[in-house]
């Protein structure tokens, strides 16, 4: 998903701890309040036992609030339609597309469902330089790894992350993972699922016209596998559809550096994320 770029005045005002939007999905001043007046009640049970998750916080996120089954387990593209509808106001036409992604994780044949858990399966859809998560060849690349998070979240200076933080945050991830993992690979899938993942954060729980999101909300969603309502957050009113998806994840691949992973001039509907689609 994507995220524009902004103009100098917006960062400007972003760098500074007065900033603040209205709160539809929107920006927060960072502050931790109760939840608004008037939000549905928020419901929210992590994992127990025999209950599976994903190397995907906000899959996760889905699951402990219930939207999606909460063991985890035989998700149907119904659920996964009606679940990224209900808590995050996305169009049914991406939901979609999401869902048939997520079905190539299902090593059995003809699949239907998925599992949380087949998302760990290491260069299908998840990769290394994980925002949040060792690289395969550490063990573990599916549970949330707090030292990884703090290296990401250090490049986010300031209380609202704008594009060129979250890319910074992103291009690091990959060189501290190329620098210490002996068989770091990322494939035109995984470039682009890093590139969607950095813009994902920001269309969802922030501004998709100016690209700014509250630092506070994304390290809440990260680090509790929860909604930030508690902080503010609500579900946004104007969806988010695939044409959000691209122009941020453009947005971010604009703000990334000149280094070997910014080749990635596939990112458009038809190819992006597998280079499958034709």
């Amino acid at each position: 998903m994507k995220y524009y770029l902004f103009a100098s005045a917006a960062l400007f005002v972003a760098g500074t701890s007065s900033f603040r939007l209205p709160t539809d999905g929107q920006l927060s001043n960072g502050r931790r309040a109760s939840i608004p007046a008037g939000h549905p009640p928020v419901h929210w049970k992590p994992a127990g036992p025999g209950d599976v998750r994903a190397p995907c916080p906000m899959l996760n996120t889905l699951a402990n609030h219930g939207y999606l089954p909460h063991d985890g387990k035989n998700i149907t593209e119904e659920h996964t339609i009606r679940a990224l509808k209900l808590a995050l106001n996305i169009e049914e036409e991406l939901s979609q597309y999401l869902f048939q992604e997520a079905l190539t994780t299902n090593p059995a044949e003809n699949a239907t469902t998925f599992s949380l858990d087949d998302l760990s399966r290491h260069n299908i859809l998840e990769h290394d330089a994980s925002l949040s998560r060792l690289d395969h060849y550490f063990g573990d690349n599916h549970d949330f790894n707090q030292e990884i998070f703090d290296q990401t979240r250090s490049y986010w200076p300031d209380p609202v992350i704008n594009v060129q933080a979250a890319a910074n945050a992103r291009e690091a991830r990959v060189k501290a993972s190329n620098a210490t993992n002996p068989t770091f690979a990322l494939s035109e899938l995984g470039l682009a699922f890093g590139y969607g993942e950095t813009a994902a954060y920001i269309i969802i729980l922030g501004n998709k016209t100016t690209g700014l999101v509250d630092r506070s909300w994304v390290e809440y969603l990260f680090e509790n596998e929860r909604l930030p309502s508690e902080l503010g957050w609500v579900r946004r009113k104007d969806p988010i559809s695939f044409s959000d998806l691209e122009n941020m994840l453009q947005q971010v691949v604009n703000a990334t550096g000149n280094s070997e992973d910014t080749k990635l001039d596939m990112i458009k509907r038809g190819d992006f994320h597998t280079g499958r689609r034709s």
